[in-house]
């Protein structure tokens, strides 16, 4: 089964200091049958302004990751990780016991985007972590190679980061008529969510299209093509295999 969310079903957050789109119940957006898709608590689209961010706050027992999408994000916890993250870098952190971070945006005049999804972990009270990459476009352009994946996948190397959730991430750029084709596993779940370009995606329920913002939910065990269809640039896309 294929559930398409579009972009405008999201559910909007805005303040003075921060645009959000939550694709499930957060904050102050409370709906008991939009919770999560598996392991998968959290995704949330933020924009912050200039010298704005999230002041530092605790979590337990949550496995965050935090990708980069346009501008620069700051990173400061307890751990004694005090980094800037440019665009095209992949945070990982590790909650379990506890973890004090803050988030910001330390730009005098450029807002930053940048998405965070939330996941169940596989254990609770495991040692908090933290660790960040950047990825390049050559590494992710017209392949599926996982940037982070649990820490028993066998997928895991180096290369990769990890955190403590049976999950696979893949954040592919897709060029204009090429295609690429995931293979869904038996009693898996696969969450597609398009950055930027148009993406036609493809299984035995059919063939979808989608836009900018718009998200896959998907139950099924099949092969997923997904084809890049923009006029204009590439397609940006998130991929998570989910148990």
């Amino acid at each position: 089964m294929i559930k398409v969310v579009t972009s405008a079903e999201r559910h909007t957050s805005e303040k003075e200091w921060i645009h959000s789109e939550f694709s499930f119940s957060f904050a102050d957006y409370d709906d008991p049958s939009n919770a999560h898709f598996g392991c998968l608590l959290a995704h949330n689209d933020n924009q912050l302004s200039p010298k704005q961010g999230f002041k530092k706050h605790p979590h337990h027992d949550l496995e965050i990751i935090s990708y980069v999408i346009s501008g620069t994000l700051e990173h400061n916890d307890n751990l004694g990780n005090v980094t800037q993250l440019p665009a095209g870098t992949v945070q990982v952190m590790s909650a379990g016991t506890g973890i004090n971070h803050s988030e910001t945006n330390p730009s005098e005049d450029e807002p930053v985007r940048f998405m965070q999804m939330w996941f169940l972990p596989t254990e609770p009270g495991m040692e908090p972590t933290w660790k960040s990459r950047s990825f390049s476009r050559e590494e992710r352009l017209n392949k599926l190679e996982p940037v982070v994946t649990g820490k028993m996948n066998e997928q895991s190397g180096e290369e990769r980061l990890q955190i403590q959730s049976d999950i696979s991430l893949y954040i592919p750029i897709l060029e204009t008529g090429k295609e690429i084709v995931f293979e869904q596993k038996d009693e898996r779940r696969t969450y597609l969510f398009l950055i930027t370009g148009n993406l036609e995606i493809g299984c035995n329920d059919g063939t979808f299209q989608l836009e900018p913002g718009d998200a896959a939910r998907i139950r099924n065990n099949c092969d997923l093509h997904i084809k890049g269809t923009s006029s204009e640039g590439d397609a940006e896309f998130v991929l998570v295999d989910i148990p």
